[in-house]
């Protein structure tokens, strides 16, 4: 036996409804489509934001304010994780921050904070940094280079 000599179940296949075949077909003329409108016409689809005459929603909610497309979004990064993972004396750059995992990618980027404590004189390379993690690092015995983004 092969699966293609095996019969259909009854009722699985149905024929396609053949639409604008004259009058005696039952669905000539307007081809099941009714008269006039929109859906009667050729090419006819609504689209999910159409809302007919009523006024859209995106239209109907109120924008406030203004956000710039081409926003600057670091990559934050607190002196106590820089603590935690680079020994004394250490270069901090981009490159050695994506190594040890700390930012996701070299491609943003990266300003440094304040938060907890720092003991190891570090080297930093980075776009940004909080006046509390400057100090922190110069306290330290490290220096913290602003580079331009």
């Amino acid at each position: 036996m092969r699966l293609y000599s095996l019969p259909k179940p009854k009722g699985s296949t149905k024929k396609r409804k053949r639409v604008g075949r004259g009058p005696g077909s039952g669905t000539g003329k307007t081809s099941g489509r009714g008269h006039k409108g929109q859906m009667s016409r050729s090419g006819a689809k609504r689209r999910a934001w159409n809302e007919g005459g009523q006024m859209p929603l995106v239209r109907r909610v109120p924008k406030r304010g203004f956000r710039p497309l081409n926003k600057l979004r670091y990559q934050i990064i607190n002196v106590e994780d820089l603590a935690r993972k680079f020994t004394a004396g250490g270069e901090v750059t981009l490159e050695a921050l994506k190594d040890q995992g700390l930012v996701h990618t070299a491609h943003r980027p990266v300003k440094v904070l304040g938060e907890g404590e720092l003991n190891v004189g570090l080297t930093l390379t980075v776009h940004g940094a909080s006046k509390s993690a400057v100090e922190k690092v110069s306290a330290a015995g490290g220096k913290v280079e602003i580079v331009k983004w």
